[in-house]
């Protein structure tokens, strides 16, 4: 009898969750993607991605793509080599959009990390990606 009472709990708990479009209607915003990209700004042959390049790259390969806006946070970031497994400290970019989802947005978020990884001969570039809620 117990468990029942739990079970149904559950299932009265999960009938009232709000959905991710609920929440943002609930603070007057819309459903959005939120989406984090982090550029390293050093070259294998440890050469800096200087600030013209990486304006150039923002103005030729982001902007076209993404328009309506983004922020550039600069970073320090740390990561593992993995051939060498060395740590690695590094100047780096952290390129935040925030914009509807849509069919093509994975489209346009591979061409930039993989434009960035051709022009800069980087090994990856990291990606986060979350639900969220945006206003302007």
């Amino acid at each position: 009898m117990r468990s029942f009472f739990f079970i149904a709990l559950c299932f009265l708990a999960a009938c009232t969750s709000s959905s991710p479009h609920d929440i943002c209607l609930a603070y007057g915003t819309h459903a959005d993607r939120q989406i984090q990209m982090l550029f390293g700004l050093s070259r294998p042959d440890g050469t800096p991605v200087t600030e013209k390049e990486w304006q150039d790259f923002l103005a030729e390969v982001v902007t076209p793509l993404f328009p309506n806006g983004f922020s550039v946070i600069n970073a320090s970031g740390q990561w593992q080599d993995r051939m060498s497994h060395r740590v690695t400290h590094e100047d780096s970019r952290l390129l935040w959009i925030a914009t509807p989802e849509n069919r093509d947005l994975g489209h346009r978020v591979a061409i930039i990390r993989d434009a960035y990884k051709a022009r800069f001969q980087q090994q990856s570039v990291g990606l986060l990606i979350q639900a969220g809620c945006e206003a302007f």
